[in-house]
């Protein structure tokens, strides 16, 4: 299906993203700008987080879907919008047609983490679910808005939406005049486009690099190929920048302004989110530390200052406590081992007894007596374990082979 009009196609100015700017004055807050010791040490130059976590609505997306539909004309406006997005956008989408006055319809693939579902409802917008993916969900509000005449809000390919977010550019300018890089997240592309428009035009030497995650990269072999090009299947658990094609407008944006676009692992992100919460005290979703991830994963190849854009918070908690637990493990933090041991009395207590000596904190233990796998005599034990790094987590291996025990994971 096609959503476009030659509106939608134009190009997109520094007086784009000004006119943006004054419009959302009052509106969108100026987030805060932070520094951070840690990877200004790991980087060797300063490094400001631009905050956008603590944007209204939790994310930059309230910018761009505002100046999209206060541009609407009335009988636009009357006949209502729709939107489709993972959470982010759906929620952007719901507040600025609050304010606005404008009925908002907002579908969202069925598996959106609840609580921006609810966040979405609650923000005033009529939610419909559908889909596995944002591409699904996109095709199914656009056939809504082919049937109902509602308009349609893209999350990242419109002109105006991305003026929107290229607010997030100018504040960074003022709030750190001294920048060199600025790293942002990157899903269909409309945050980095918005920002190299409003950035390049006034400091053309600052280097903008996109990131996006390996498993949803749609834009380095877009790039190569010098047009939009499609992911079948994308993965990852930045479910803010799980895109599987970049947009039409974005794209040529990037191609011409934005100087690089890295990928960062899971095992990254995973690192960056705990990162961001332990050193930086910010609650941020793994799209959001995608531009933290790809400074960890390579501090030398960044000219400071670097600004680093944290573009959303919105996490589910259920997500968290399993990004969380996998970015400890990336870290040497927390080790999951699988062993069998001889099935008699004080078995269990000698080998947590072996554990204690190593200071190792044990936060589950399953004791298997019984088991096709097992001989008469055996046990299987399964212990998760708190660890120190790396080098602890090798004395725990150690340890455990020392006292007769086989590691089987």
């Amino acid at each position: 299906m096609s959503y476009r009009t030659a509106d939608s196609l134009r190009s997109v100015t520094l007086d784009d993203v000004r006119g943006a700017q004054k419009m959302l004055s009052g509106v969108a807050r100026v987030t805060a700008m932070e520094g951070s010791r840690h990877l200004s040490q790991l980087v060797g130059a300063p490094v400001q987080l631009k905050c956008e976590n603590l944007q209204r609505t939790g994310s930059f997306k309230l910018r761009g879907a505002y100046v999209r539909i206060a541009g609407l004309l009335p009988e636009e406006r009357a006949a209502g919008v729709v939107a489709a997005s993972a959470g982010n956008h759906a929620q952007g989408v719901a507040l600025a047609s609050s304010l606005l006055g404008v009925h908002a319809t907002v579908f969202m693939p069925k598996g959106a983490p609840l609580p921006k579902i609810s966040a979405t409802r609650e923000y005033g917008a009529e939610v419909r679910l559908h889909g596995q993916v944002v591409d699904e969900t996109l095709d199914a509000a656009q056939e809504y808005a082919d049937r109902t005449g509602a308009v349609f809000i893209h999350p990242f390919d419109h002109p105006d939406v991305i003026a929107g977010q290229g607010t997030v550019g100018l504040e960074i300018l003022e709030q750190c005049r001294e920048v060199r890089t600025i790293v942002v997240g990157m899903g269909g592309g409309g945050l980095a486009a918005g920002i190299a428009v409003g950035v390049k035009a006034l400091r053309p030497d600052v280097r903008i690099v996109g990131v996006q995650a390996e498993g949803a990269a749609c834009y380095p072999p877009s790039l190569a190929a010098g047009r939009p090009m499609s992911l079948l299947n994308p993965a990852t658990m930045a479910d803010g920048i799980k895109v599987g094609r970049p947009g039409a407008v974005p794209f040529g944006i990037v191609g011409e302004l934005v100087d690089e676009v890295r990928t960062v692992s899971e095992d990254q992100l995973s690192a960056a989110l705990l990162l961001c919460l332990e050193r930086a005290k910010l609650v941020v979703e793994p799209a959001g530390a995608s531009p933290v991830a790809a400074l960890l994963a390579a501090p030398d190849a960044f000219e400071g200052p670097v600004v680093a854009v944290l573009s959303g918070g919105n996490v589910d908690p259920v997500l968290m406590q399993r990004v969380l637990r996998h970015g400890m493990a990336a870290q040497g933090r927390y080790l999951a081992v699988r062993l069998r041991l001889t099935d008699r009395p004080g078995a269990l207590a000698t080998l947590l007894g072996v554990l204690s000596a190593v200071d190792a904190n044990v936060l589950d233990v399953s004791h298997v007596r019984t088991g096709p796998r097992l001989g008469l005599t055996e046990a299987e034990v399964e212990l998760h374990l708190e660890t120190k790094g790396p080098a602890h987590c090798a004395e725990v291996g150690r340890a455990l082979r020392d006292g007769g025990y086989t590691v089987m994971a």
